[in-house]
């Protein structure tokens, strides 16, 4: 394959992307702006609290425990391997090049879905924030320019450096989670002593069956965790830093959402079950002052964009792999000849994020309503990465003769725990347009099947190399 430079001037240490440029808190930054903890915090404790209760905090520790598996299964392979290439990579060691291309594709297939949809959620915030300004941005004009101006941004982060995007993410966050922590920590001080709710602790009222239904909510509150596992040749130190952040920003956020959720309970009780906006109503009723409305819904505003930023690195780097094994046309295998980052893939991932947006929103369709939509296509891609890399993680592990008992485990709790997350969204059959979303994601799935069917066998040697680009390997610019 081809290795030519799209810049002379670069030395021959510079591979592709930039290599060990990232520290390991930069590193968590991403993995927690994918998460995108604050807008999950915002929204996902009252979709639980309706069928979990007085259980909701314990749907939140399930799920966290699950992510824990899922994340360990990632980091068995992080231990040993760096590379842009992410469970695409990591699920070629164990299942060989057709799982690793199926689990490329579902990644991202879910980066791109969480980007698009969380860039809905960034412009429905951000139209609030700038109403509650006294500004006159109503109505779907302004809907659309803010999607296009937000989108190039966040694109325009991603191309011009790995640090630069993963910074902005990390500052957005910070700044959104200590709004929000704020505001928490606050509403239990005004409760006083009425903070304390022990039938949260013995989820008094509640039932296996609606903490169970409700973890399926709390999974997808952490759809994007291991994303820094993408970031194997910026990393320093990549095989200590990316385990290390994608276990503990799992961790941590999950220990986030149980606090948020126990926090909201015990100050909303069950108003919060038809709470539109529990943060906003938590601020009314401790009588916050009325400059902290559009602080918090900057807050939670910026918390989408950090997310609309940080899964599109993620697409950027899988493709640009893909691109340089030549599993898609290679000129998106190369980097920009300044940057470093693999911009071309960015030039069209961002757009079409931002094109998805305007064309629902020119159709009538609410921001927030799109959040939903598209991040439900982009978490079944999700789930059939995480499924898959826990498979070949068992794979992988006995064929190399390395203990693997706790990844038997680990594997059977994340695999179990997808399926059922899949099945709960199928099943009761949603309404329009819920249900065809897993169709549109099955169609999708077929396309890209048929593509790899094509190339294998117009191009096997394409195929015997795909997942197999270590870091190392990737030597110059392009």
């Amino acid at each position: 394959m081809s290795t030519t430079r799209e810049a002379t001037s670069a030395s021959p240490t510079d591979a592709g992307l930039r290599h060990g440029v990232m520290s390991g808190p930069e590193l968590a930054a991403q993995a927690i702006a994918n998460i995108a903890p604050s807008a999950v915090i915002a929204f996902t404790a009252a979709a639980i609290f309706i069928g979990a209760g007085n259980g909701t905090i314990y749907s939140f520790a399930l799920a966290t425990i699950v992510i824990l598996a899922v994340g360990y299964c990632v980091v068995v392979f992080a231990r040993r391997h760096a590379s842009a290439g992410s469970l695409y990579t990591y699920v070629a060691k164990g299942l060989g090049p057709t799982g690793a291309y199926l689990a490329g594709v579902s990644l991202v297939i879910g980066c791109w879905g969480i980007a698009a949809g969380s860039l809905g959620g960034s412009v429905a915030y951000v139209q609030q924030f700038l109403h509650l300004l006294g500004l006159p941005v109503d109505g779907v004009g302004w809907q659309i320019v803010l999607a296009i101006v937000l989108g190039g941004l966040a694109t325009l982060f991603t191309i011009r450096g790995i640090r630069l995007s993963a910074r902005v993410s990390l500052v957005l966050e910070l700044v959104s989670v200590t709004i929000i922590t704020i505001l928490l920590v606050s509403a239990l001080v005004w409760a006083g002593p009425k903070a304390w709710d022990p039938a949260q602790l013995v989820a008094a009222g509640s039932n296996f069956q609606g903490i169970a239904a409700g973890m399926v909510l709390g999974i997808l509150g952490f759809v994007g965790f291991s994303s820094a596992d993408a970031l194997g040749r910026e990393a320093k130190n990549p095989y200590t830093a990316i385990p290390r952040a994608i276990m503990w920003s799992a961790l941590v956020v999950g220990i986030l959402y149980v606090f948020a959720a126990y926090t909201q309970i015990a100050v909303l009780g069950d108003a919060l079950a038809t709470s539109a906006s529990p943060l906003e109503d938590i601020a009314s009723k401790i009588g916050m002052p009325v400059w902290f409305a559009p602080i918090l819904t900057f807050g939670v505003g910026a918390s989408f964009f950090a997310v609309v930023v940080a899964p599109l690195n993620v697409v950027g780097r899988v493709l640009y792999v893909m691109g340089k094994e030549g599993v898609i046309p290679e000129r998106f295998g190369r980097t920009h000849e300044r940057h470093l980052t693999p911009h071309r893939v960015l030039l069209v991932a961002g757009p079409l994020a931002i094109l998805a947006v305007v064309v629902l929103l020119a159709v009538g369709s609410q921001p927030m309503d799109i959040t939903v939509w598209i991040d439900t296509y982009g978490t079944y891609g999700y789930m059939i990465a995480y499924a898959l890399v826990a498979i070949a993680c068992v794979a992988y592990t006995r064929r190399m003769g390395m203990p693997n008992k706790l990844v038997w485990a680990c594997a059977i709790i994340a695999v179990g725990a997808m399926a059922y997350v899949f099945f709960a969204n199928v099943w009761p059959v949603p309404a329009f347009p819920l249900n065809v979303i897993p169709y549109v994601f099955l169609v999708t799935i077929a396309i890209a099947v048929g593509w790899f069917a094509t190339l294998r066998r117009r191009h096997p040697e394409v195929v015997a190399r795909i997942g197999n680009t270590e870091t190392d390997t990737l030597e110059g610019v392009g």
